[in-house]
């Protein structure tokens, strides 16, 4: 009997349990069908392997906490034209696989007034290097930017990427007409086995001491694998004032006074004009080898004797000869018009795109001709050769120059320059050959960015 009841629990117990497993797998597949989702990198959960929301683990994207947020390097603007600046930072990532597909900035320029204009914009970021973010033509009304300031937001997105400055390499570069229509050519190399496609490429030009002085940008829309490209970079307008470096030739117009009152000057040797010719043939010995040089003389009239020209030895020869005319012991200075004479020299078929222009004039600084404002008329001539990008040194002779005048015509006051003896107009020509270039290479920094090498999603 016992044995009989026992065996009917059993089998009770036996079918329960098998729909209780019939119901609990109806139930789970139920679930399984219309509720349960599996983790994955996009479902804003941490879950499955990740070490943080949908970020680490087996997924692509990498959590933002273990990555080093990028750092500012220097923050520039660049005039393009009046009213007109192109803003450029240099970003580093030291991160070397982490790259972010996402990177939102906001560029601020600011003069002694406060903010001038800003621009928000998104950049790509490539790793383990230092790239460039450019913003183009940012309206500034007139008003001249002396500082800023790039503001990076966090980076929520970070992809691993294959490369970053390695991806592409600069074989060449070219830059000319530097002073008309200033163009950087150069080569470059897809080191990829992937099309790059959208690469923006930037190209910033420093000085021999690391000082960024100007920069520009262009795109390639595809760059095939393991090719090669030519890209050109161009600028609205002349940079050779902006490059110093002693790479770039100067045209340079030697504008002397000869008027009578040169000879009155209280200077050692009585007659001023005697230093200054031998000073200016060490000023025109001292010019490089690609550098031209003319002469224009002015008293009453004003006078081209030698046109730009490389032949450093002939110039000085006419230097060497020059000479006050007697009718000029009673004759006028006419600066303006050796200004004139010097600018449209400097504008002539004779100059070299490639160079720099710039007049050098020595006057005793009394001008007295051709009209009643004798002054006013030289300084409207030098207003129009300095809009024409030329760089005006002027030298003012002995103790009675009106330095006032002598600042109003040179490019800016560091240009102007008093001398009180002979030995002073040697050194400042000196002082002139040193600030026409500086010692070393100027340098083309090029750098391409893509996100052909970044990992997808």
């Amino acid at each position: 009997m016992r044995t009989t009841q026992a065996w009917a629990f059993r089998r009770q117990l036996l079918y329960g349990s098998f729909f209780l497993a019939v119901i609990l797998l109806i139930i789970a597949f139920i679930y399984l069908r219309y509720f349960y989702n599996a983790p994955t990198c996009f479902d804003n959960q941490q879950n499955g392997d990740e070490i943080g929301v949908d970020c680490g683990g087996s997924c692509t994207r990498i959590c933002a906490f273990t990555v080093t947020e990028p750092t500012l390097r220097w923050a520039r603007s660049f005039k393009v034209t009046d009213g007109q600046y192109n803003a450029v930072a240099y970003v580093e990532n030291i991160n070397r696989v982490a790259a972010t597909p996402e990177l939102t900035y906001t560029f601020g320029l600011f003069d002694e007034s406060g903010l001038i204009a800003e621009r928000t914009g998104t950049t790509i970021l490539p790793p383990n290097s230092v790239y460039p973010i450019f913003e183009g033509r940012i309206a500034t009304g007139g008003r001249v930017p002396t500082r800023t300031f790039l503001e990076i937001t966090p980076p929520s997105l970070w992809l691993p990427a294959e490369a970053g400055r390695e991806q592409f390499t600069v074989l060449d570069r070219e830059l000319t007409g530097a002073d008309e229509r200033p163009r950087l050519r150069a080569t470059v190399r897809n080191n990829s086995l992937e099309e790059a496609q959208e690469v923006e490429m930037v190209a910033t030009i420093f000085d021999a001491e690391g000082t960024a002085l100007t920069a520009s940008r262009t795109f390639v829309d595809n760059f095939a694998p393991r090719s090669d490209t030519d890209i050109v970079f161009t600028w609205p307008e002349p940079i050779a004032t902006t490059l110093r470096s002693c790479e770039i030739p100067t045209d340079v117009m030697m504008a002397i006074d000869v008027s009578g009152s040169m000879n009155d000057d209280s200077l050692d040797p009585p007659q001023p004009l005697t230093a200054v010719k031998e000073s200016a043939v060490r000023f025109v010995n001292r010019l490089g080898v690609d550098d031209q040089v003319g002469v224009v003389t002015f008293a009453t009239e004003a006078a081209l004797l030698s046109p730009l020209a490389a032949d450093k030895s002939a110039v000085a020869a006419i230097i060497t000869g020059l000479a006050i005319a007697s009718a000029e012991e009673t004759g006028s200075t006419n600066t303006g018009d050796g200004i004139l004479e010097s600018g449209n020299e400097l504008t002539s078929e004779r100059h070299n795109e490639d160079a720099r222009k710039v007049v050098v004039l020595l006057t005793d600084g009394l001008a007295t001709a051709p009209d009643e404002e004798p002054e006013a008329y030289a300084i409207n001539f030098a207003t129009e050769v300095k809009a024409t990008d030329t760089e005006l040194y002027a030298i003012g002779l002995g103790e009675n120059v009106n330095m006032d005048f002598v600042r109003a015509i040179a490019t800016s006051p560091e240009y102007a320059y008093q001398a009180l003896s002979s030995s002073d107009v040697d050194q400042i020509y000196q002082a002139i050959t040193t600030s026409l270039c500086e010692e070393g290479a100027a340098v083309i920094d090029i750098v391409p960015k893509s996100s052909a090498s970044f990992e997808d999603l």
